[in-house]
């Protein structure tokens, strides 16, 4: 086994035990290897390992990625900031889409969507410590922009994504996924009658893992612990 296989294998290891912890089903919690800035033969010997998502924060690194590993059958998740003018190549290529948080965005997601392909799943991104600098929908705008989003016809609404404000203690870092959790629950009621189940809560990373598996998460998205610095 060599040195990526070793680190992946560790961090399973650790998402394996939170579950456990947490008393949740097992297999319940995917991870996301962040690979931006990081050569297609990382992401390559990573799939060797047998990783098979990779989440990519800039739309033209994603796309030459997406060519030059075209042999391998790779979940493409883009994680980073999207501007409407780059929405179709997105469409195209990705198969999730976990930065979501303004309806113009979706519309465009859905009426570029290829339609030979299955419906793109979305998360939208939701600016939990509500910071000034920070992407993603505040609290009280979220439940109108769900129900619209869930209207459109080439997308797939599946859950939420965070990226809170660095915290080092873990009761606080629990606190804030909780509240994400609380979130999909009273959207989930509310999207009862449109027959829609929000199944993914896309949070945590290698510092607050723990917290986030044991409030809910369902994909963490996992870099430096898998690659190295960039």
């Amino acid at each position: 086994m060599n040195h990526l296989c070793d680190k992946l294998q560790i961090i399973g290891d650790n998402i394996v035990t939170y579950t456990q912890v947490a008393q949740r089903k097992e297999n319940s919690v995917q991870l996301l290897a962040v690979s931006k800035r990081h050569p297609s033969s990382s992401i390559r010997e990573a799939y060797a390992c047998g990783q098979r998502l990779f989440g990519e924060n800039y739309v033209q690194e994603m796309l030459e990625k997406a060519e030059s590993l075209s042999d391998l059958a790779i979940k493409w998740h883009f994680i980073g900031s999207l501007q409407s003018n780059k929405t179709r190549r997105v469409a195209e290529v990705a198969d999730w889409v976990h930065t979501v948080d303004r309806l113009k965005i979706a519309k465009r997601l859905s009426d570029q969507r290829p339609s030979h392909m299955p419906p793109l799943s979305i998360c939208l991104q939701v600016n939990i410590s509500e910071e000034e600098n920070k992407s993603g929908i505040l609290i009280e705008k979220l439940p109108v922009l769900a129900e619209e989003v869930a209207k459109l016809p080439h997308i797939k609404l599946r859950g939420l994504m965070v990226i809170p404000k660095a915290e080092h203690d873990f009761a606080q870092q629990c606190a804030v996924f909780a509240k994400v959790r609380q979130l999909q629950e009273t959207l989930n009621k509310q999207l009862a009658a449109q027959n829609i189940v929000l199944d993914t809560l896309s949070m945590g990373m290698s510092g607050d893992m723990k917290a986030a598996i044991i409030e809910g998460a369902t994909i963490v998205r996992i870099g430096t612990a898998i690659f190295g610095s960039r």
